[in-house]
């Protein structure tokens, strides 16, 4: 086990990977992020069904995506050298953006997942990034569904209208949300910006093509 993790309560794995990250969640002081994992677990499964998307693998990236909430800010950029993740200057600005990347760690690490496109939607479910698969945008719009806040998301209408187009239109419409604000964000990460160009370019393609 790695020195980082000494701090944890980890518990043993009955099998049930729901059950085994809640509890994780919950004992390491996590409770309301406990149940958001499990709602973007539930949404998750149900876009992934929606557009072909393995299923099963989308739920078990929606209920580890945010397991590093059991660190708080101010150490995050720490346990990512900890854990030997690459910090982009953004994220030392803004250590918030990085738990998607220390998430995925803990993935691997703590319940022993392998499957790389699991670990790679974990890996980008804030930001996303170019390039996304299928399973990383499902992720990503069920995150911005079943957010974390309270009350109603600003953007849910018109997030939840443009999934009835394409995961694309629906991942765009969250991207664009933050993008047309990005003058009072505290930093713009580059994998949102490389996300957000190519996104544009793809949906006003597909307007397009619907001409």
């Amino acid at each position: 086990m790695k020195s980082v993790y000494n701090n944890l309560v980890i518990n043993t794995l009955s099998g049930n990977l729901k059950d085994d990250i809640y509890n994780f969640l919950v004992s390491n002081g996590c409770p309301k992020t406990a149940e958001h994992c499990v709602r973007v677990g539930e949404e998750a499964r149900k876009i992934a069904e929606r557009y072909h998307v393995d299923k099963d693998s989308a739920e078990i990236a929606g209920y580890l995506h945010d397991i590093s909430a059991v660190y708080s800010n101010d150490i995050r950029i720490q346990v990512s050298h900890d854990l030997g993740i690459e910090v982009l200057p953004e994220e030392e600005t803004f250590p918030m953006i990085i738990h998607q990347k220390i998430s995925k760690e803990m993935a691997r690490d703590l319940f022993h997942i392998n499957d790389q496109e699991i670990l790679d939607a974990v890996g980008c479910h804030t930001t996303l990034k170019k390039g996304s698969t299928l399973l990383d945008k499902v992720l990503f719009v069920a995150d911005k569904i079943e957010w974390d806040q309270n009350g109603e998301p600003p953007y849910l209408d018109q997030i939840t209208q443009q999934l009835e187009h394409s995961l694309n239109h629906a991942s765009f419409e969250y991207i664009n949300f933050l993008w047309k604000q990005r003058e009072n964000l505290r930093v713009i990460h580059p994998w949102l910006r490389d996300a957000y160009y190519e996104l544009k370019d793809l949906v006003e393609f597909d307007v397009i093509q619907e001409r």
